[in-house]
């Protein structure tokens, strides 16, 4: 899952012996950017899990992905000004910290049966993760040669969608398949086996979270005694503080493309995020596949896979073909799919849903990178805005559930389309205005 600017590497600078080794330090950095991914996808489980366990209707259900998402808008700036404080190392203790008393938190919430308990523990996580964000970038381009900076942070945002292949075989396995009975025959139990069985739906997901949490606190220990190369000079291009530095660039604010492609930012990490939080719930459609819940997830690798491997062939194509003209193929291939998804049935609908995956590899670093061009010393501000605008993620889900209990999960998957259609006109057309 795409969620982390880019950033000015000429403004990184270790303070290393030449030739010093940060290999260990490296992959450690990395199993971050893969917790990360893996934890947020693991909310397309938690969501038709939760769903069945409270009884819930679509749009209570997406409140899931509202706390998670909400978290990037709201702490972003805040974590910035806690690092600027702490520094980056300790940024990065402390958000693995928060992460994993999100993960913690689960306990009681699945104990108490408590829907809000569970939404605070999503949002505690999230607050984490973004810590983490904010934190980790910096020092994977630190970690040696600047020339090699972009290779390390291509490697680290490859193990992100790593995570999120894994996450739903997990997910699946230890909490979906840990449910014995399905929706339908927990209704015909008596009102006392209701209530046992729903806590035992609920407490599946207890041991999963306190092992995530095992190893975020590992991890944090291990930042706490690990020594990191000190940076000289820090001014990412993904602070979400600098958003709000309107004395600093103003101007920023005022350039169509930058706020065009804010949108696109915004309607893309939606649409991705909702495509994949009803998956679940799609593929146990009778019309469609009718997979049960523990079956589906395993699908799911699919959708998320397709990003990882679609990057790899986007950055190859990149070398050729104008970034703007692979975003309209993609935008358009994934429209096409969504609609066929809509019409159709049985597998063709399945794997046109999954497909989509593939089409989503290239849209947020490409429309990141359309969106801050020629920005010159607006960039880090421009890179704030486009870093709020993750907040789609939060929102359009929610607006997709409310569609779901409507007109119903198939049709509801229009609003994916109507968000793609504004990608295909920001590679069109939206990603030159104002531009000379």
């Amino acid at each position: 899952m795409a969620v982390s600017g880019s950033a000015d590497l000429s403004q990184f600078k270790a303070q290393s012996d030449s030739g010093q080794s940060y290999n260990f330090t490296l992959v450690v950095l990395t199993s971050l950017f893969f917790m990360w991914g893996f934890i947020a996808c693991l909310n397309d489980i938690l969501i038709p899990h939760l769903k069945n366990v409270f009884s819930l209707n679509y749009t209570q259900a997406m409140l899931i992905q509202f706390c998670f998402f909400s978290a990037y808008f709201i702490v972003s700036m805040p974590a910035a000004a806690l690092i600027k404080k702490v520094g980056y190392k300790f940024g990065i203790v402390s958000g693995l910290s928060i992460a994993g008393i999100g993960c913690v938190l689960f306990y009681p919430a699945a104990g108490a049966q408590s829907y809000p308990l569970f939404l605070f523990a999503l949002f505690v996580l999230a607050s984490g993760i973004t810590c983490l964000q904010v934190s980790a970038n910096p020092y994977v381009a630190s970690l040696g040669r600047a020339e090699t900076a972009s290779s390390r942070l291509n490697l680290t945002q490859a193990f992100n969608s790593l995570g999120t292949t894994v996450a739903p075989f997990f997910g699946g396995l230890f909490i979906l398949s840990a449910v014995s009975l399905g929706a339908e025959q927990i209704a015909q139990l008596s009102v006392a086996e209701q209530a046992a069985a729903k806590l035992q739906e609920a407490q599946a997901v207890q041991i999963p979270y306190l092992v995530l949490a095992g190893i975020l606190f590992g991890l944090a220990a291990i930042f706490t005694f690990l020594k990191l190369p000190k940076i000289e000079s820090i001014e990412t291009d993904d602070n979400c503080a600098d958003a709000v530095s309107l004395k600093e660039q103003p101007s920023a604010w005022k350039t169509p493309h930058l706020m065009l492609g804010a949108l696109g930012i915004f309607v893309y990490v939606g649409a991705e995020v909702s495509i994949g939080s009803f998956l679940i719930s799609f593929l146990g459609e009778d019309n469609i596949a009718g997979l049960a819940e523990a079956q589906a997830a395993n699908y799911i690798a699919y959708y998320w896979g397709g990003a990882m491997v679609g990057r790899f062939i986007g950055a190859a194509l990149m070398r050729f073909v104008a970034a703007n003209k692979i975003l309209t193929v993609n935008a358009i291939s994934a429209v096409i799919l969504l609609i066929v998804a809509i019409t159709s049935s049985g597998q063709v609908a399945m794997w046109a849903i999954l497909s989509v995956g593939l089409c989503n590899s290239i849209m947020f670093p490409t429309i990141f990178t359309l969106a801050v061009n020629k920005l010159g010393k607006a960039t880090g501000q421009g890179s704030g805005i486009l870093c709020l605008s993750i907040a789609g993620g939060a929102l359009i889900p929610l607006l997709q559930g409310v569609l779901a209990d409507a007109i119903g999960i198939q049709m509801a998957f229009v609003l994916p389309v109507m968000c793609y259609l504004y990608i295909m006109f920001y590679g069109v057309k939206g990603s030159r205005i104002g531009l000379q």
